[in-house]
């Protein structure tokens, strides 16, 4: 963007551009046009002094506008299919947590870089540790006792089950 005075060589026409489309625009909070707000009449531009009975559309930008609604129609219809069938993938491989507080969990080992001995032959869970409360949705905390008690009590829900 060229800041320069008007009639410049350099000049570009797009401030004047971004000013027009931001004082034409209805503001989200007024719901009114900073033209309106501001002047108390709106901006009118050269769409406004046609009269719309009087105007024929032409077949082709008819069938293109046609065209395009229907797209926008079928990209509105393909985006929910995939909202849906991202939460059932989503929700097939997750799920909430269903221990109630002051009850026994086990905790995975997988991100504890701090245990003995080769990986192959580790526990995959250690524990059995007390389930003190629900963070998230997602998180629990465990009041972690012996070696481990250096470790964050925080853990993911698919790191952590119920101890029976």
């Amino acid at each position: 963007l060229a800041f320069s005075r008007a009639y410049h060589p350099l000049k570009d026409g797009l401030a004047e551009t971004v000013q027009l489309a931001s004082n034409s625009s209805q503001d989200s909070t007024t719901g009114k046009t900073p033209a309106l707000v501001e002047k108390g009449w709106n901006i009118l531009f050269p769409v406004d002094h046609l009269k719309s009975n009087l105007l024929t559309i032409h077949p082709t930008a008819k069938d293109f506008h046609e065209m395009w609604k229907r797209a926008c129609e079928t990209d509105v219809k393909c985006i929910a299919e995939a909202k849906e069938y991202d939460k059932q993938r989503w929700d097939k491989s997750h799920r909430e947590h269903d221990s109630r507080e002051g009850g026994q969990v086990l905790v995975s080992t997988l991100r504890f870089n701090n245990l003995k001995g080769p990986k192959k032959i580790r526990d995959s869970f250690v524990g059995p540790f007390t389930f003190t409360k629900l963070i998230w949705k997602n998180a629990v905390e465990v009041k972690i006792t012996g070696e481990l008690s250096r470790k964050n009590p925080l853990f993911p829900v698919n790191l952590v089950k119920p101890y029976f």
